[in-house]
């Protein structure tokens, strides 16, 4: 039965139309960084970037290196949307986007995050069947039909983002409006809306419908009955995040997400595709069909652990950060911080207080003095630093945070040598202050 369900192919026009979009906006994505300056600020002002702890030797090229980097990322891009080397190009899109991903964190997106997901599931699925060089190329891989399990694996992925995304948002600050507030106060100055953006209404309606939006967004859009005035609200949704937030390609992905929902009918007639229909429903079980199952099965549990691992970590991760990534925890709060970095020289006992703009981008400042890993990688680089001149030093860190405009609170207990302090990668870091410990 299961394998009925999951294996009985489908038109596969969605796919398709899909693989062209995202060809689309991955091509904008790579692009867009070397217009925008993204590359400048993010990767070649910085002396060097804070990458995911374990990857320090993803670094950025020297000279241009990034901009060719970024410029053949688009070049694969075009490719994937015409469907030429299709799985060729798209593999190496994939490794170029997560080498980037993992390389720094000061511009850290959930949305890159689900990049990378998205990419592994494009390489996954035949999305050059149709509409693409590939298959005029080679018959063998013409195809009408795709499997269901391809739709049933993309709208299971969105029911996990969404649903995440909305229940993170449950919590006092957000609840009583005083997150959205703070979020447009930063928008002011946006010709024609700025004003509208710092009503007290605006506030209220950006809190609620955002939760319920992201709660209820995948289920109405399986319902027939309320599909398409959800779409309807879908685009004005995700068009408002783009022009308030600028957060890239995410809006416009996720309403190319929505072919997914539609039936193959509405889609030929909106799109006027010029391709025959398949309404032969065969089941198709490949001969790997267990193996796949126990992929779809491990994909699915890690992404429903991860966003719950920080309840199982001591500390408000609004604060210590520790389980905060891959976890769906997209604009909920705004956070500051101050820090103070003091090298201690164990031979002498001289006292160095660290001038961090010497160190830090603009950027990079305002992470050092939030985030904790930052600030235990950036402790370890200064010993780095001092140790090639020949000296033994201990590194010293006094940081405070403020979340949501809150009270100044003590971050790193200013007692630990942070340059010889371990990094646990599951569970609570003990340096990193609890509330009963401040």
């Amino acid at each position: 039965m299961i394998n009925k369900w999951l294996f009985k192919h489908i038109d596969n026009s969605a796919l398709i139309l899909f693989r062209i979009f995202f060809g689309v906006l991955i091509t904008l994505e790579a692009w867009g960084a070397i217009f925008t300056g993204w590359i400048t600020r993010t990767l070649l002002e910085p002396q060097q970037t804070f990458n995911f702890i374990g990857f320090d030797f993803l670094q950025p090229l020297p000279g241009n290196g990034m901009y060719f980097y970024y410029f053949l990322m688009g070049v694969f891009g075009v490719l994937v949307t015409i469907g030429y080397k299709y799985r060729w190009s798209l593999s190496a899109y994939t490794i170029m986007w997560t080498c980037v991903y993992l390389m720094q964190k000061s511009s850290y997106n959930n949305h890159y995050y689900l990049l990378v997901l998205i990419c592994i599931f494009m390489l996954l699925v035949p999305a050059n069947a149709y509409f693409s060089i590939d298959a005029k190329q080679n018959d063998r891989i013409r195809s009408l039909s795709t499997p269901r399990w391809v739709h049933l694996f993309i709208i299971l992925q969105l029911l996990i983002v969404y649903t995440y995304a909305s229940c993170a948002k449950l919590y006092p600050d957000w609840l009583d409006g005083s997150v959205p507030e703070l979020l447009m106060k930063s928008k002011k100055d946006y010709w024609l809306i700025g004003d509208i953006l710092q009503e007290k209404w605006t506030h209220v309606t950006i809190t609620y419908f955002g939760i319920l939006f992201d709660l209820l967004v995948v289920p109405l859009l399986l319902w027939k009955r309320t599909r398409t005035p959800v779409f309807i609200f879908a685009i004005f949704f995700h068009l408002f995040n783009s022009i308030v937030f600028q957060i890239g390609i995410f809006p416009y992905l996720s309403l190319a997400f929505c072919l997914f929902f539609f039936p193959t009918q509405i889609i030929h007639k909106r799109f006027k595709l010029k391709k025959e229909y398949y309404d032969q429903g065969e089941v198709k079980v490949p001969s790997k069909s267990g193996l796949m199952k126990a992929f779809f099965i491990t994909w699915f549990v890690v992404q429903i652990s991860l966003p719950l691992r920080h309840w199982f970590i001591k500390g408000d991760v609004l604060l210590t950060e520790e389980g905060h990534r891959l976890s769906w925890r997209m604009m909920l709060r705004s956070k500051s911080g101050i820090s103070t970095f003091k090298v201690v020289d164990k031979n002498t006992g001289k006292t160095t207080i660290i001038k961090k703009g010497d160190y830090l981008s603009k950027k990079q400042l305002r992470t050092v003095s939030t985030k904790p890993d930052v600030i235990w990688q950036f402790s370890r680089r200064l010993k780095q630093e001092y140790a090639a001149k020949g000296r033994d030093v201990a590194v010293y860190v006094d940081a405070k945070v403020s979340i949501n405009r809150g009270p100044y609170v003590s971050l790193i207990d200013s007692s630990v040598d942070m340059a010889s302090a371990e990094w646990d990668y599951f569970f609570h870091n003990e340096w990193i202050l609890l509330p009963e410990e401040r």
